[in-house]
């Protein structure tokens, strides 16, 4: 008898209610022809969360949270909410998730499909083939490091304050999750900070020596994090798993990202200790100005639900599954308006999500 995997949908503001209805398709389809089994549960979060809560993230969306396997997030914000206090606004609704559910590593995989390798703003021989996977620290560092704030001087002027901070168990729990997933793809870890000029950067270096101990199969190589940028878009293939801290991962997984050619085709899987709660997201964000019109790339959120089960629901088949149709589609040149070209076949938000279902149908035949 298969387990049914409980999941909590959070379509979030403008795009991410659109983008998850395709997640939802995949899962219907699975149920009925994978006997793969889902509990599925749907609140607010973000800006409309706002609307309808007061606040972000309710609290009993975040008790809910803590209750199922994994959490299927869309995206947050947009103008309407831009007037919203600090600790209210749409965005401090996924940072409270975050953090309420423990979730320290971000893995922010950069891989271009091959069908889209003309879609880079690099030169189709340094990304094709192109497979980088980001782990980011994600509950520390200098977006939650205390002392913070903006404060009034004496002289009249305005101080505003962030501190970077990291202790040892940060560092180890998250360089053990890139060692972990190194040692399942090319054995590679490029560790990244500033260690030349930041105490926490040095000992961010000093701590993953220790880690790295604990796995002589896996090569193990420091970066500074402005070389790590520059290499990225020089030859970027020469990275396996890149490992680095909150403020630099946030920087670097954005520059992979473009590598690929569009924000819409990335995942994300944001893990805490294992079989302790999870959360899966698409990288770009809630992009107000084309909601509502059809025409979203529901890729990325499709994607996102893949790493779910790969990495929470333990169906490795399944995920195997919808990259595949994705590549498929792709490949018969089938194209929502972000990673259209001229000669292909442009589609809708709903109609790419057809596509990709059929594609599992046909592959799975």
């Amino acid at each position: 008898m298969s387990k049914t995997h409980s999941m909590l949908i959070l379509p979030g503001d403008g795009i991410g209610p659109e983008a998850m209805i395709e997640v939802k398709k995949i899962v219907t389809w699975l149920e009925e022809n994978k006997d793969i089994k889902f509990d599925l549960s749907e609140d607010h979060v973000g800006g409309r969360a706002y609307d309808e809560y007061g606040t972000s993230l309710a609290d009993h969306t975040l008790e809910k949270a803590k209750e199922v396997d994994a959490v299927m997030f869309g995206a947050v914000g947009g103008p309407k909410w831009d007037g919203v206090a600090y600790d209210k606004r749409p965005e401090a609704g996924l940072l409270k998730l975050r953090k309420e559910l423990n979730l320290f590593a971000n893995l922010r995989p950069a891989m271009c499909f091959e069908p889209l390798v003309d879609a880079s703003s690099l030169k189709p021989e340094l990304v094709s083939g192109l497979d980088i996977m980001i782990v980011r620290e994600l509950t520390g560092g200098v977006y939650f490091g205390e002392p913070r704030g903006i404060t009034e001087l004496s002289n009249g002027q305005r101080r505003g304050v962030n501190t970077q901070v990291y202790e040892t168990y940060e560092i180890h729990r998250v360089a053990h999750v890139a060692f972990d997933l190194a040692r399942k793809r090319n054995g590679h870890v490029t560790s990244v900070e500033k260690a030349n000029v930041m105490e926490s950067g040095l000992l961010w270096r000093e701590e993953v020596n220790v880690i790295a101990k604990d796995y002589p199969d896996v090569k193990l190589e420091h970066m500074y994090a402005d070389n790590c940028a520059m290499q990225l878009v020089r030859t970027p293939k020469q990275f396996d798993v890149i490992l680095t801290d909150n403020l630099f991962g946030d920087m670097l997984s954005d520059i992979a990202a473009m590598l690929t050619g569009s924000l819409g085709m990335l995942p994300s899987a944001s893990l805490g200790e294992a079989g302790k709660g999870a959360l899966y997201e698409p990288v770009h964000g809630s992009a107000p100005d084309i909601a509502g019109k059809g025409i979203a790339n529901p890729i990325a959120t499709i994607l996102s639900f893949a790493m779910a089960l790969r990495y929470t629901f333990d169906e490795p088949l399944a995920a195997d599954l919808i990259e595949n149709a994705v590549n498929e589609v792709l490949a018969n040149n089938i194209r929502t308006a972000d990673i259209n070209q001229p000669g292909m076949t442009l589609v809708s938000t709903g109609e790419m999500g057809s596509h990709i279902v059929a594609a599992m149908e046909k592959l799975s035949n």
